[in-house]
Formats: C-alpha cells, structure tokens, sequence
C-alpha cells in the first residue's frame, strides 16, 4: 500500500470516493460538490482542507482520508479534524482505514498538533468498533449541532441586540 498527499490530478477519483462515501453513509442526494469545488477547497491559493490518499499495489485507490486543522482555545495548540475516512469495501480489513489515522497520527506528532479528532454515524457499529479498537474515546459528553440552509441564512441576517455579545 501507498499513502501520499493527493494532487490537483485526482480530483476525479476524490469526487468518486465522496460519492461513495455519501452512498455507504445512505446521504447520496445530499452531495452537491463539483469538480471545481474540490479542485479549489484542496488545491487553491491557501488551502484550507487536505487529503490523503491510500492506494493499493497496482496503484488503484483504495481509500482517501479528508482533514482541516482545529483549534483548542484550552491546550493552545492546532489539532486534526478528519472530515471523511472511507475505504472502499474490497479494500477493507486489509489495514488501509489504520495506515491513513497512523498518517494523520504523525502529522499530529511531528506538526505539534495535541489532538485527531473526528465524528462518526451512531449507527455505523464497524467504524466504532474499529476507532475503539485503536484507543480512540467516544465524546458522549458532547452533542454536534449545525447551522445550514436557511437557517444560517437567518442568522447571517440578523441584527445583534444591544448590549448582547
């Protein structure tokens, strides 16, 4: 197997892998992406996300990791943000989900990141058996909430009251 940092040349197959991804996750309708929005997340003036991809003997990829930095106002230091991990399902039990965490393990360790961090589907009983197996801790205590659609639209327009922060 072979991890490396993906390039403006396989956007294509980082659009399949998403794809992929949304399917396996039962969420396909809800991928809007284009070609030139990961060309330009990934590969613009000042990328602000990344991706590495693990590709199997014969140099089909097998799987990619997403990630952005995160912050922690507590430690004071950056950490990772794994967006996506995917493998594709002939790929998996054969190490590749492990090999692209040990990756961004590194990354942490040797950038002085103090944490990797990711969410994961409560129903997706493989991927928790397999992030508990690596020692990783479930986050019970806390609960994800998101603003989008419409609902950010309105906030965005809002007026801030007087005196609030």
């Amino acid at each position: 197997m072979n991890i490396r940092r993906a390039t403006p040349r396989d956007v294509p197959v980082i659009a399949e892998l998403i794809r992929e991804l949304a399917t396996y996750e039962r969420a396909e309708e809800q991928v809007r992406l284009s070609l030139d929005d990961i060309r330009d997340s990934l590969f613009g003036v000042e990328p602000r996300v990344f991706c590495e991809l693990v590709e199997a003997g014969g140099g089909e990829t097998a799987g990619f990791a997403v990630w952005f930095l995160n912050y922690s106002t507590w430690s004071g230091h950056y950490g990772i943000y794994l967006e996506d991990l995917f493998v594709r399902p002939a790929y998996r039990g054969r190490g590749y989900g492990r090999s692209l965490l040990a990756t961004l393990a590194r990354e942490c360790v040797v950038q002085g990141y103090t944490r990797l961090q990711w969410s994961v589907l409560d129903w997706n009983t493989p991927a928790l058996n397999f992030y508990k197996s690596l020692g990783a801790e479930a986050m019970d205590e806390w609960t994800v909430y998101r603003l989008s659609g419409s609902a950010l639209g309105d906030l965005a327009g809002a007026t801030p009251r007087e005196g609030a922060s």
